[in-house]
């Protein structure tokens, strides 16, 4: 049974992160700020790291409370294990992946169901891939121990 949905209201100036569904975006959050809460209930964002076609303003979009969540919290990294689940920071935002192998040093292989591609990054581009459920951020006990 999901746990009850805790609705949110996100404050003028907050942080947040937008999931985004549009095709080739599925798996993939960008950091917004909000910008203001309308009378329905919906919020204007201005995104941290995209631009309006004109490329010389962050875009503003207006989106569904469901889309948004707080950021996630920072968690210390020294190295990931295989089959971990992580977001990697690729074109502008972070993207669900999951670790398939280590590649020297501090690079690891990420995986992404969403469009079946493998790609190497740096642990400097990586972070534990947390879940908003039901108002908190979930981690599991497995990946909890595995960056320790």
């Amino acid at each position: 049974m999901r746990p009850p949905i805790k609705k949110i209201n996100f404050c003028r100036g907050q942080s947040v992160e937008i999931s985004v569904k549009e095709d080739g975006f599925h798996g993939s959050y960008y950091e917004a700020k909000v910008v203001s809460q309308l009378d329905n209930g919906l919020y204007v964002v201005q995104y941290k790291t995209l631009l309006e076609d004109n490329e010389f303003q962050f875009l503003t979009e207006t989106v569904y409370p469901k889309e948004l969540r707080p950021l996630p919290p920072a968690i210390p990294v020294r190295r990931f294990s295989t089959n971990q689940k992580v977001d990697a920071f690729d074109n502008d935002g972070w993207w669900v992946g999951v670790i398939t192998r280590k590649d020297g040093p501090d690079a690891y292989f990420v995986y992404f169901a969403t469009t079946d591609q493998e790609i190497a990054y740096p642990l400097s581009q990586l972070r534990v891939h947390h879940d908003w459920i039901g108002g908190k951020w979930v981690l599991s006990k497995k990946e909890g121990r595995a960056f320790l």
